[in-house]
């Protein structure tokens, strides 16, 4: 009946869900592990307001809370030691859960790669899902079509799939871009869609930008000499307009400072310490804060995300990585994992810098007990946008606002419209980074079941849930895991009713998908505060 292609945890919700419904799926994934970035190494959930997640993805959340409190003698540390090392606890992120309190039912927001998938993995087998691994679309003749509806999807290993429904659950948008729908790939100007914070921004660069102006040129002072690595010469573009570029992708790295679970970070082959020189000027001349976001985990472990001028956002490699093919992308990963290991090399053993940024830096090595079949680094890349679907019913800056509302919601987002940086070049002979974009939303706001299907004209039997159709602004709040997972249930919801409605996502009523999501736990409407 329904076939789910990426085993994300959207992937993974919306297959659960398909099962509960009494349909017949399998789920197919091109990797060897299920939960995309949520086993992949991102254990501290980013929310915005925990009141808004409802479903399978507050039930993930639950399951992860249920283990920890079956292991209260954590391994490398008690639980109350945890809770002193960190404000985030047991509710995350130092908030209330409104709906932990009114159900009663405890949730914890951050976790263990390898606790997250084996979760996952608890899900697909509980509700009897047909899971297959290592199954990655051919790209040349990968989908077969009748008109607008898809009949089946080829993999590169030969086998075929026939579905009924087809989910596009990946963060790239592939099955969705081989069937033949429209997609819009970097940074819509503001002048598309009547927003204000699209395009390039170099006036909103407030955050993660130089606090100190750094020479960029290999030899300071020098442009004849060239610039450093990771730098273009050109113009950033026009304030507000659109181009191509793709905000940076980095891994969120799960590491460890406890003795016996700690393993070195090794010396990338081909390491090049030339690519971290801006970085050394910058510390050098006074800012260290590459290394700040740094969220403690259970276990003595640590989620560090990008933060600060130059981190772990390598900003600029990614552009190819949305079109590319599969070899593309191997290449754009490999690229990526020489990048940041490289990083971490650097700020661990390069003699010229300070002593306590090495001591820093040097306290943390990749745990052994994680991602053991890929030598303890995470296996999912942080694609934080890739592909967005374009239809009619496209999510924007004014939803985020709350100026427009989406009255066929198949869920809540909250997190704020967070765009990475996506390009770093010169201004007055000064190192400049642009595409950084951090402004909250007015509260939880539904998202369009309009924004995860395609145009009838171009597929009658897709859904989409995370290359969903959105602005690239709009996309920075939507894409955050809890919500994910909340579309992926959502979308195999409607796949289940279409059925019904001869196989036509289109078609779905939508007052009967609404009743059967709230009757699921769903939570589609806001009344609380912002």
């Amino acid at each position: 009946d329904v076939v789910v292609y990426g085993g994300t945890s959207a992937g993974v919700t919306a297959a659960v869900q398909a099962r509960g419904m009494g349909r017949s799926v399998v789920l197919l994934e091109p990797g060897s592990h299920l939960g995309g970035l949520s086993s992949g190494g991102l254990g501290n959930t980013d929310i915005g307001n925990k009141g808004a997640i409802g479903g399978l993805s507050r039930q993930f959340y639950e399951r992860v809370a249920v283990h920890y409190a079956r292991d209260e003698a954590w391994v490398h540390e008690t639980r109350e030691e945890y809770l002193q090392r960190s404000a985030i606890g047991n509710q995350g992120h130092g908030r209330a859960d409104p709906v932990a309190e009114r159900t009663g039912v405890d949730t914890m927001w951050v976790f263990e790669p390898s606790v997250a998938e084996a979760i996952f993995r608890e899900m697909t087998e509980e509700a009897g899902v047909d899971v297959r691994l290592g199954q990655r679309l051919d790209l040349d003749e990968g989908v077969v079509r009748e008109e607008a509806r898809i009949v089946s999807v080829r993999m590169e290993s030969g086998d075929v799939f026939t579905g009924r429904i087809f989910i596009d659950a990946t963060y790239e948008g592939d099955l969705m871009a081989k069937a033949g729908v429209s997609y819009a790939v970097g940074r819509e100007g503001n002048d598309v869609y009547g927003e204000t914070l699209n395009g390039v921004q170099t006036q909103h660069a407030v955050y993660h930008q130089f606090e100190t102006p750094v020479d960029p040129y290999v030899v300071p002072g020098d442009p004849e000499s060239g610039l450093l690595p990771g730098l273009h010469g050109g113009p950033p573009g026009e304030e507000g307009s659109g181009d191509h570029r793709v905000q940076a992708y980095n891994f969120r790295m799960t590491l460890t400072d406890a003795p016996d679970n700690r393993l070195p970070i090794p010396e990338p082959e081909g390491y090049d310490p030339r690519r971290y020189e801006l970085l050394r000027r910058y510390i050098e001349a006074g800012p260290f804060d590459a290394l700040k976001l740094n969220s403690p985990m259970p276990n003595r472990k640590t989620d560090v995300n990008n933060h600060g001028a130059f981190s772990s956002d390598h900003i600029g490699a990614n552009y190819d990585y949305p079109d590319g093919d599969h070899a593309t992308r191997e290449r754009i990963f490999a690229d990526h994992v020489s990048y940041v290991m490289g990083l971490w090399y650097f700020l661990q053993n390069d003699d010229r810098l300070p002593e306590d940024v090495r001591a820093s830096a040097g306290r943390w090595g990749l745990c052994r007990d994680e991602f053991l079949d890929n030598g303890h680094w995470p296996h999912q890349l942080y694609v934080r946008e890739a592909r967005r679907m374009v239809n009619d019913h496209v999510m924007t800056e004014h939803h985020c606002r709350g100026e427009r509302r989406a009255e066929d919601s198949v869920g809540l987002a909250a997190y704020g419209m967070d765009s990475h940086n996506t390009q770093r070049y010169v201004a007055d002979g000064k190192a400049r980074n642009e595409g950084d974009v951090e402004v909250g939303v007015a509260g939880p706001y539904p998202v369009a079941y309009g924004a995860i299907v395609p145009r009838r004209i171009e597929a009658t039997n897709l859904i989409v849930p995370v290359a969903l159709a959105a602005s690239h602004i709009a996309y920075g709040s939507i894409r955050m895991e809890p919500v994910f997972m909340i579309l992926g249930q959502s979308a195999a919801t409607a796949a289940s009713l279409a059925l019904d409605a001869e196989g036509v996502v289109q078609d779905v009523p939508y007052p009967s998908l609404r009743e059967r999501l709230l009757a699921d736990g769903q939570i589609l409407d806001w009344g609380g505060e912002p």
